[in-house]
């Protein structure tokens, strides 16, 4: 038998990929609180427009989007996906500095335009006689501000950081973005990245046969692709969601699991976890259950607790994953309120407001009203609202900042408030050295145990979906 601690979309995914292993016979899945859906939540306003507590839209790029649409069209979900393409306005976006909206670029001409031609010349002449740094590891901010400056570092990356996962450039590793992943390690491989980038460029222009190879091998990939994946490619899709919500994914995996025997259980808190030589034994709501293995999709620090008394070790490496409380208000305004079309705006820590950001929900997916989702705190929550600040409080300041930011005069017809505890675990520096320890100590003391969910590999939903998949196949083996 196999148990799966936590029934979001990671536990519910693992639960979906488990009945699908023919190694792996009955599922068990406990959530400790009384629904299923973890952080992804949709609520209807009275006039029917749809508040996103987490999640609203999700990429379709990459193998991890191409596994989550498929997963999509197995569940039968293709007649509600909602889709923006990468014409649409939702590639507008802002940041909010110097108490002015300014516009993100879009693409590289927008950036390196002929007013800025020297400052680029300069980027790159720094970067080829700047000294050898090597390190193992390094913030987002600190290698932004090494190789483009304070300013690049502190107005467009940071922002950015908060956007994704709500928390500090600082102290969020490189590794965590793949395009700074990217760069940093061509930094690290040759010096400098310049270098690096044409080395790179020139290995793959030099070997055409390989490349010619790889077009051939990339064309037919995509004709295979299952329905929605290959309609993403051909349609260029920048980002889809669901009607009636993205909370609709995870009820659909629910229901479908359920219907295949997966036992889900909610409201069975496991309170602790022991490893026999032939089973694993759970305490759940005080009462006894045993095994073969376990999947957990539950937040690291939350694991941690459960593992304290048999594995001290293993558990103080979970509990030293940190994460961000974010607190989240939707705001319903009767009509168009917005003075433009966009996918909204992010602020800049140093601006010192308590707003990370505001997403234009009703410009990604249209309706009657405006709707708008404020993001606030993330690594500054405590900073601006205290341990327990009371709902009134929190919708008070994303009000009042939000009108005040995009001169809206109306006020809302309808809101929502919600408080994410601990919902982001931060990736510092550190974070995949840390992962790695984890991993080598379950393998090494033979643990039936697999680890999914946003505490490891990656924040984003389809990152989560991917690690569900993988610790099904780790645990079966």
């Amino acid at each position: 038998m196999t148990v799966i601690l936590g029934g979001g979309i990671s536990g519910l995914s693992a639960a979906y990929y488990a009945i699908h292993n023919t190694r792996l016979s009955s599922v068990i899945l406990l959530e400790a609180s009384n629904r299923l859906g973890g952080w992804i939540r949709s609520r209807s306003s009275p006039s029917g427009a749809i508040f996103e507590q987490g999640p609203r839209t999700i990429r379709p790029s990459g193998l991890s989007g191409m596994i989550t649409l498929d997963l999509v069209e197995r569940l039968q979900l293709n007649d509600k996906l909602i889709h923006a393409d990468r014409n649409h306005i939702a590639k507008n976006r802002f940041i909010y500095m110097d108490e002015t909206l300014h516009v993100v670029p879009r693409t590289l001409k927008d950036i390196f335009t002929p007013s800025s031609l020297g400052t680029l010349i300069n980027y790159i002449w720094m970067d080829l006689r700047a000294p050898k740094v090597f390190k193992e590891d390094e913030s987002i901010h600190s290698f932004v501000q090494r190789k483009f400056g304070q300013d690049i570092a502190d107005n467009w990356i940071s922002p950015m950081i908060c956007g994704i996962c709500g928390g500090d450039a600082h102290e969020i590793s490189v590794n965590m973005i793949f395009l700074f992943k990217y760069l940093f390690e061509m930094e690290q491989k040759h010096g400098s990245i310049m270098k690096g980038v044409v080395v790179d460029l020139l290995k793959k222009l030099f070997s055409i046969g390989s490349l010619y190879h790889r077009m051939k091998v990339d064309k037919m990939l995509v004709a295979r692709l299952p329905t929605l994946p290959r309609r993403s490619r051909n349609e260029h899709w920048l980002m889809w969601g669901l009607q009636g919500g993205l909370e609709q994914l995870p009820l659909a995996l629910a229901d479908y699991v359920k219907s295949r025997g997966v036992m889900i259980q909610t409201e069975k808190k496991c309170e602790k976890l022991t490893f026999k030589s032939d089973r694993v034994e759970l305490s759940v709501n005080g009462n006894l259950q045993e095994c073969s293995r376990v999947i957990s999709s539950l937040c690291a620090k939350d694991l941690a607790e459960l593992l304290q008394e048999q594995h001290p070790k293993l558990s103080a490496e979970l509990k030293a994953i940190p994460t961000v409380t974010m607190g989240v208000v939707n705001l319903e305004f009767q009509g168009d309120v917005l003075p433009f079309q966009a996918f909204g705006f992010l602020v800049p820590p140093k601006e010192n407001l308590p707003l990370l950001g505001v997403i234009f929900d009703s410009c990604i997916f249209p309706g009657s009203s405006t709707v708008l989702t404020v993001m606030m705190g993330g690594a500054w929550f405590e900073k601006y609202f205290g341990s327990n600040p009371s709902k009134e409080q929190l919708l008070t300041t994303a009000i009042n900042h939000t009108k005040n930011i995009l001169q809206i005069e109306e006020e809302p017809i309808a809101y929502n408030v919600a408080v994410l505890k601990d919902c982001i675990p931060q990736h510092v520096v550190g974070h995949n050295a840390r992962v790695k320890r984890i991993h080598d100590y379950i393998s090494a003391h033979h643990i039936p145990l697999a680890l999914c969910g946003s505490s490891y590999q990656g924040v984003g939903l389809n990152d989560v979906i991917l690690s569900a998949k993988q610790a099904v196949y780790n645990v079966a083996k």
